[in-house]
């Protein structure tokens, strides 16, 4: 069973220009906790197409290069849905604490995903605590999980 993120693992993070402001923060709060940040880009404010960072960096977690990421734009909502086309990726996008506690507890979730205009700074960095110290509890999660991996054919 997937166990929470340890002090020292590296966790690779990303962003699109919406994003870059926390991107920033969450790299130094990562740091503060005793984990290494992986910066996989963007580089600074200017305009970028946020698909070309979300599946680089979700390559690199379905790859087995991490264990686990993190993807920052300015709702959240166009990582998560192109992390999500990559194979073994499992992007969550968060809201709130619960909502990053259930992503990994019920839904072992591999990518934790924000929207860096829709968060205030302090709740984005508490669920970014939250996530990394919360386990996947298996058992009946695992059985939903497995059958996410196995849609039906129609």
């Amino acid at each position: 069973m997937p166990e929470p993120a340890a002090p020292g693992e590296a966790i690779p993070i990303a962003s699109d220009h919406g994003g870059f402001q926390l991107k920033e923060t969450v790299k130094q709060h990562l740091s503060g906790l005793g984990f290494h940040p992986v910066d996989m880009g963007c580089p600074d404010e200017s305009s970028v197409d946020y698909p070309d960072y979300a599946f680089q960096l979700a390559g690199a977690v379905a790859s087995g290069d991490y264990q686990r990421g993190i993807l920052i734009c300015g709702t959240g909502i166009g990582m998560s849905i192109a992390a999500n086309r990559v194979s073994g990726v499992r992007a969550a996008l968060c809201h709130d604490n619960f909502t990053a506690r259930m992503s990994r507890e019920h839904n072992d979730a591999n990518l934790l995903v924000l929207g860096g205009r829709v968060l205030g700074v302090e709740v984005a960095l508490d669920m970014v605590h939250t996530w990394l110290t919360t386990a996947f509890g298996g058992d009946r999660h695992q059985r939903r999980l497995d059958l996410i991996e196995k849609p039906p054919t129609t």
